[in-house]
């Protein structure tokens, strides 16, 4: 494996980590000041779009796009850094349009969508111009095994109808979120892993409802996660992507570069919590001695940073393999990243609560938010367990090679962040 940075790599990190400087945390608390202010925890702030413009102008837009005819077309292992970058603040992914789940929806589009499609859709997520949702996960089956899901999509004619709920569909109450792609059963004659399509809904279609938006630990989300309710949800037929039976293939194409992305973003994020760790110890001062110079302190911060290098290896390894040898020979690595960073961030997001004190469990820092979100993501794109059993099945047929067992394949649990 090269460790290197790339010189376009390179050239873009300096680029962004001067934007993060000068604009992102700067605006940080004018975000935040902007939705408190308007009163609806859901509402898009004025400065988001002054962010994204400003990002735009820098070169700083649709970084996540690997495809050259609709983005710069860096590879796994060159955008990796970029994400961790911008994991390091909650506004910094919209403002350069690399945003869960908007990047999937991109990736699912810009790989199997039509022509009308990606007209349709495809040039205004690209454009900014609005977001997306993802629905999968539903409350009344165990949606880790997407074999589970029981949402209906039944041709009738020249449209689809369709029937179910869904919940935890991160996005969807970002007053942008124009547009669902939605995960259900079109054949249950079908093979399991044919059963399953994915078609686009509409933001407004008649028969489509949201039913709530749902807090996490207490907080409610801007963009939202949210439970849906089809009744006789009609679209036509055009809308579906790709091919009838081709949902659970498109979600796994969707899935491997996205879980690069959460796993940097998390990287990002613990990176931040161990800066403002080592700060607070640094300043705060108890029984006459700084915190900074108290032993179990001093073994927070190395086990941090010993864990952050570990993983960030780790998952730059598992970029590179993707680029190099394909996301199927890479299944292993890709799922125990997914398991590995936010594990490895809730640890040293914990450690900085503890040293920050009661006010690390408030909103004047961000590491209670960073803390819910990270504790979301050992549960979206699969939960740890699932990922564990691919990989304990896999290093089991080194042993056995016929060994087999009754196991999900995780795609997208969670509404499907990546």
């Amino acid at each position: 494996m090269e460790f290197a940075f790339t010189a376009r790599c390179n050239e873009y990190r300096e680029t962004l980590l001067s934007f993060m400087d000068e604009c992102i945390y700067p605006n940080e608390p004018v975000y935040h000041e902007q939705i408190r202010a308007n009163g609806n925890p859901h509402h898009h702030p004025a400065v988001m779009e002054k962010l994204k413009a400003e990002a735009r102008k820098r070169g700083l837009w649709n970084l996540f796009q690997p495809h050259k005819d609709w983005g710069p077309g860096l590879s796994n292992a060159e955008y990796a850094p970029l994400a961790e970058i911008m994991g390091r603040s909650t506004i910094a992914s919209e403002a350069c349009n690399c945003s869960a789940p908007d990047t999937g929806n991109m990736e699912v589009l810009t790989m199997f969508g039509s022509a009308e499609q990606k007209d349709m859709w495809l040039r205004p997520l690209l454009e900014g111009e609005i977001r997306s949702a993802f629905a999968m996960t539903e409350p009344d089956v165990a949606s880790s095994d997407a074999t589970n899901i029981a949402m209906s999509i039944e041709r009738d004619g020249d449209d689809f109808v369709l029937n179910g709920r869904k919940w935890w569909i991160s996005g969807a109450m970002h007053p942008n979120c124009k547009i669902f792609i939605v995960m259900g059963k079109t054949n249950l004659a079908a093979p399991p892993h044919r059963q399953q399509s994915q078609i686009l809904v509409p933001m407004g279609t008649p028969g489509l409802t949201v039913v709530r938006a749902l807090p996490v630990f207490g907080y409610l989300d801007p963009e939202g996660h949210v439970e849906l309710l089809f009744e006789n949800c009609r679209v036509p037929a055009t809308n579906l992507i790709a091919n009838d039976g081709d949902g659970f293939a498109i979600s796994q194409a969707r899935l491997g570069p996205g879980r690069i992305h959460h796993c940097m973003r998390s990287i990002g994020a613990a990176e931040r919590a161990l800066e403002l760790m080592c700060q607070r110890a640094l300043t705060r001062t108890t029984f006459g001695r700084r915190l900074a110079e108290r032993s179990n302190i001093m073994d927070w911060i190395a086990e941090s940073r010993i864990d952050l290098e570990m993983v960030r290896l780790l998952t730059l390894k598992t970029a590179w393999m993707m680029d190099t040898v394909g996301n199927k020979t890479a299944a292993v690595e890709i799922s125990a990243i997914k398991v590995a960073a936010p594990n490895v961030a809730l640890r040293v997001i914990d450690r900085a609560i503890q040293v920050h004190g009661a006010g690390g469990l408030s909103d004047d820092w961000p590491l209670a938010q960073m803390y819910s979100h990270q504790r979301t993501l050992r549960l979206a794109d699969g939960p740890d367990e699932v990922h564990k059993m691919t990989i304990a099945r896999r290093e089991l047929r080194r042993h056995d090679p016929d060994f087999r067992m009754d196991a999900p394949t995780p795609i997208a649990p969670g509404g499907g962040r990546g």
